[in-house]
């Protein structure tokens, strides 16, 4: 990674955004992090008065996406980084669920993410040289009771991240994905949407779920400045991988789901192959 670079991060008031937004700034590198009010742009911005640059975004505001990122490759510079860090989680049981919980769910972490990088790739193709990471959850690959639409949404940001990644690899372009397990932010906090309970029949395997998160949540074991410094040395790395895992915990669960998924596609083989002729 050049020695100094702009970075578009989306979502930098908390979380992993901001903790990017801070140690990719004293590393010297230029940011620009999309933030969802005035108050949030003037206090992203104090972080550094010639570094920090916010603009007031809605990632679900397609429509204005094209002018923004325009308006920063016009008057900050090149965009040499997109992050799309901006997202949330939705906890509720499927069926208990409306359908617009999922279409608000996808247009975040999904929708928004994809406008994002539409957005950029037009000036990063014509440069030839480009990263973007997508942050998107060990949820993407695991799933558990509860969370049907988050796993969903990163499940497909996981797809469409790697997908794009061989698209515009010929370009200079690369795609990371990102997966972090469970880190000190406020996602099962303050940025859970949460869908009211309506159907006893799940009471027994949902409430000791919903419970152990509460109770987690704030003393998770990642830590979101580490988080942030393994990401700046993946944009630094040639060549960057396609996906990372983030935190012990998404390393063990990631791997027994691929463990127990050899184990089904080998019971299930000679019913796969016999489709063939």
């Amino acid at each position: 990674m050049a020695s100094s670079q702009i970075l578009l991060i989306t979502g930098v008031s908390s979380g992993f955004g901001r903790a990017l937004a801070e140690e990719a700034l004293a590393a010297g590198h230029k940011v620009v992090g999309t933030v969802r009010s005035m108050e949030d742009k003037q206090a992203f911005e104090s972080l550094s008065v010639d570094a920090a640059f916010g603009y007031v975004l809605d990632v679900t505001d397609f429509d204005a996406i094209d002018g923004v990122v325009a308006d920063i490759e016009a008057n900050v510079g090149p965009v040499d980084v997109l992050v799309n860090n901006a997202g949330y989680g939705h906890e509720g049981i499927l069926e208990e669920s409306p359908l617009s919980d999922i279409r608000k769910q996808f247009d975040v972490n999904v929708f928004g993410a994809v406008a994002m990088m539409k957005a950029v790739l037009p000036f990063m193709r014509t440069r030839r040289r480009g990263r973007i990471l997508n942050i998107t959850s060990m949820g993407g690959y695991i799933t558990m009771p509860g969370i049907a639409y988050y796993c969903g949404s990163k499940f497909a940001l996981e797809g469409i991240s790697e997908t794009l990644g061989k698209e515009v690899a010929p370009f200079g372009i690369a795609v990371t994905a990102v997966a972090p397990g469970s880190f000190r932010t406020d996602w099962a906090g303050r940025s859970m949407a949460r869908t009211p309970r309506s159907i006893p029949d799940y009471d027994r395997l949902f409430d000791p779920i919903r419970q152990a998160r509460e109770e987690k949540s704030g003393k998770q074991l990642g830590d979101p400045r580490k988080a942030a410094r393994a990401m700046l040395a993946v944009m630094a790395a040639e060549p960057p991988p396609a996906h990372l895992l983030l935190g012990s915990d998404a390393l063990g669960l990631v791997r027994d789901k691929l463990a127990a998924l050899e184990d089904e596609i080998r019971a299930w083989e000679e019913v796969t192959v016999s489709t063939d002729g």
